[in-house]
């Protein structure tokens, strides 16, 4: 598992690439690439957003290399990140874990109740972000795809002694998860990205693919 102090060094290091090297550094390779103002595919590609601003994709931190998960931030992922959680199968977790790990993030299940998939990304903080205080602030509905969803808000603390605040906008549809979460540190971040955040949220659509 790392730590959180060995991610806030990778969030560090991700940053600074950033500054110089968004859309392709010195050798034509970057950390990040540049996320356009318009409609775009996200995660599997089942979810559609219009980025009201110009964001970056980088490479996750915190959820691992996942088809159906991508991630997104403007200033570095652990002072704000925005990350899309797109048709999640039942039995599916958001990270790949060993099974011989003592700590495990729940799988998900297709019958998971908003207090149950909340649960879950409590789990995830805690077993792989190094959160050691993880607080639920606020569960509940909230319309999302089109079908009935839940607004989970949340803040929590780091041994980087930083507290974040997220919130995390989803439904279970067709027995599949659709999330979309952001997360940022809770002084001047939080507010900064909330806006972009909830137009993410009102610009999603499903597509075929």
């Amino acid at each position: 598992m790392k730590s959180a102090s060995k991610l806030t060094l990778a969030a560090m290091s991700l940053a600074l690439a950033a500054c110089s090297s968004v859309g392709g550094g010195e050798y034509g390779f970057s950390d990040y690439s540049a996320v356009p103002v318009r409609r775009v595919s996200v995660g599997d590609k089942t979810m559609v957003v219009s980025a009201p601003r110009p964001w970056n994709r980088h490479r996750p931190i915190l959820f691992e290399d996942i088809r159906q998960v991508e991630d997104w931030t403007l200033n570095g992922p652990l002072l704000d990140g925005i990350s899309f959680v797109t048709g999640l199968k039942n039995g599916k977790s958001l990270i790949r874990q060993r099974r011989s790990a003592s700590q495990q993030v729940p799988m998900f299940r297709s019958d998971m109740t908003p207090p149950e998939v909340a649960a879950m990304i409590e789990s995830l903080y805690r077993v792989r972000g190094g959160s050691v205080d993880f607080r639920t602030l606020s569960l509940q509905p909230r319309p999302f795809l089109g079908a009935n969803g839940f607004q989970l808000d949340y803040e929590h603390l780091d041994d980087d002694e930083l507290w974040r605040r997220g919130r995390a906008v989803g439904a279970v549809i067709d027995g599949r998860l659709y999330l979309i979460l952001i997360d940022a540190a809770r002084s001047h971040y939080w507010d900064a990205a909330l806006p972009d955040f909830e137009a993410l949220v009102a610009s999603a659509r499903l597509q075929r693919v």
